[in-house]
């Protein structure tokens, strides 16, 4: 069983407000559903600074130390799935590429294929993106270099076992941090 989760913590300092509410909250609800319909069987919405009903079919996982950056985030999804037996994997994506749809999510999820031992990453005409596949052996060791704004990064930078999946055919993978 995979678990999808939508990082949509962050304040959006730049962005003007927290992504979470933009659109409407018509992004999150983009997001959880590409999550859902990409193949996961549960979806979790990492929020802080602005806290909101989860959409159907997601649940809130809230993070207190949101201010820290997206290794916060990170860490309370992981902490709130941690010692999950049946669990293959975490999708992480994130809440402000909006073109990223479930046939993206789908093709990450297949590459995968339900391997604990598996990262895959997607990307975009070579540039790296979201959303990411952690499988359950990998945790632990994402969790222990979690630091500031960058989340799992830092353990997949240099590693030779990244998976890495072309979806440029499918969506730009652009993230919004300034509003249109």
């Amino acid at each position: 069983m995979d678990v999808g989760a939508v990082l949509a913590a962050g304040g959006g300092r730049r962005f003007g407000i927290p992504k979470i509410l933009a659109q409407q909250g018509e992004w999150l609800d983009i997001a959880v559903d590409a999550l859902r319909r990409g193949g996961c069987a549960e979806v979790l919405v990492a929020m802080g600074a602005a806290l909101v009903d989860p959409p159907p079919e997601s649940q809130a996982v809230t993070v207190p130390d949101w201010a820290v950056g997206v290794s916060a985030s990170v860490r309370a999804v992981l902490d709130h799935v941690a010692d999950r037996p049946e669990m293959d994997g975490v999708v992480l994506h994130v809440v402000d590429t909006p073109d990223v749809g479930s046939d993206v999510v789908a093709r990450i999820v297949a590459t995968a294929g339900g391997r604990r031992d598996a990262l895959v990453r997607a990307v975009y005409d070579g540039r790296s993106g979201h959303p990411v596949y952690l499988g359950a052996d990998h945790l632990c060791g994402v969790r222990a270099v979690l630091a500031g704004d960058v989340g799992a990064q830092t353990y997949l930078r240099g590693r030779d076992d990244v998976t890495v999946v072309e979806c440029g055919d499918l969506a730009t993978g652009v993230d919004h941090d300034v509003p249109d």
